[in-house]
């Protein structure tokens, strides 16, 4: 009786839209499942497909756990080909409609070109939204247990090297007089430098911190290895040496088996970051880029920057690619055949990624800010748009 109720509410909710909307929804649905499975075989064909078979034949990967990772792997295709097939979708929608003159009846009865767009929006933004769920929650999990099964099944039929190589941390805060224990100013000074050559399993190894943290005083550490007691609150570092100079220049060298020093967990939690922006939350891609800006890693601070506003911009290119695909739709010269319509399709694809990437690069170099060099493709492609949706009302 409860689905009853419910599908009855349904069908009330969706009879209060307008016939024109439900008609025009009707004819995108169906063509947008055709572009997503089409754009998703493609990209998962060139990107994961071949790559699993050759570590099938070539490494011994089991044919079950290959397909868990094809699996986990679809998440992140099906991100990339949402926007792409609202394009496709759009395009072969009103061109058909536009083909069979339904477009030109229409206009007959006085409906306008952004009436007749309107529902293609709707459901472009419908999927904007569907696109930010997966690229912030889903894929980032996905990506991340799949890349750990990939490392676990073909790391003892490979020789891989686990972990993260060149940390490199510095620490701001206050220079303390050793005579008054206090601050010498309220300034932000640089107070430690610690670099690591290697981070595997919570351990440093090759380790090199440099403490000047002291007015007069500069104090050198040089380990084979170190790790951070959660339980002390600092490092302990083993089998290495600790030189210690001042401005009288004096210097003395300790010898030591294992040293503890205060110094909070920030190198762990910096090394401690995805490789790849792409397996991150917001929310975590936010906390890099303060663990970057702490460590005063400036480029990769920006870079994390960019990326956090292309998580945003990604799911936007829904609305853009609807806006574009939907008013070249409607022109009579524009023909409804699939192969056209794809090709059309890659094109505009291809010039908003490219428009993407350079803009990209140039807010990682610092060219420009990260907010712009995000949002700079989707105000373009925006406006280019909206420039032929007026210019089709003309017409």
């Amino acid at each position: 009786m409860k689905n009853i109720k419910y599908l009855q509410k349904f069908n009330s909710t969706f009879k209060r839209i307008p016939l024109l909307d439900r008609w025009i929804i009707s004819k995108l649905i169906p063509i947008l499942f055709f572009a997503i499975s089409a754009f998703t075989i493609v990209s998962l064909s060139v990107g994961v497909m071949f790559d699993l078979i050759r570590k099938i034949v070539e490494f011994g990967l089991p044919i079950v756990v290959a397909l868990k990772i094809f699996f986990l792997s679809l998440p992140g295709f099906l991100v990339l080909a949402f926007p792409m097939s609202v394009l496709l979708t759009c395009l072969l929608t009103y061109g058909n409609l536009s083909s069979n003159s339904e477009i030109l009846a229409l206009k007959s009865l006085g409906i306008n070109n952004f009436r007749i767009i309107l529902p293609s929006l709707s459901l472009a933004l419908f999927m904007t939204i569907l696109t930010f769920i997966f690229n912030d929650n889903l894929v980032p999990i996905s990506n991340r247990v799949a890349a750990d099964i990939m490392q676990n099944s073909i790391g003892k039929s490979i020789k891989t090297e686990k972990g993260k190589y060149n940390i490199s941390f510095s620490k701001y805060g206050s220079i303390i007089d050793p005579n008054t224990n206090k601050p010498i100013d309220n300034a932000s000074h640089l107070t430690h430098i610690f670099y690591a050559r290697r981070f595997l399993e919570n351990v440093m190894y090759e380790v090199t911190v440099v403490d000047l943290s002291k007015k007069g005083t500069k104090i050198l550490i040089a380990a084979d290895n170190g790790k951070f007691i959660d339980q002390l609150n600092n490092w302990e570092f083993s089998n290495g040496e600790m030189i210690i100079t001042n401005d009288e220049g004096s210097l003395s060298t300790i010898s030591f088996d294992t040293y503890k020093y205060p110094l909070d967990n920030g190198p762990s939690k910096l090394a401690a970051i995805p490789n790849d922006a792409k397996n991150m939350t917001i929310a975590e891609a936010r906390k890099a880029e303060r663990m970057y800006a702490m460590a005063g890693n400036i480029k990769e601070s920006r870079k994390m920057k960019v990326r956090i506003y292309e998580k945003i911009t990604l799911p936007i290119s829904c609305i853009v690619f609807s806006l574009i695909g939907s008013t070249l739709g409607i022109k009579q010269n524009i023909r409804s055949s699939k192969s056209q319509g794809f090709g059309l399709s890659i094109i505009l694809i291809f010039l908003y990624y490219l428009t993407c990437f350079v803009f990209s690069s140039m807010g990682i170099i610092g060219l420009i800010t990260p907010f712009l060099s995000a949002w700079i493709p989707v105000f373009i492609f925006l406006g280019f748009g909206t420039h032929l949706l007026r210019r089709s009302n003309k017409i």
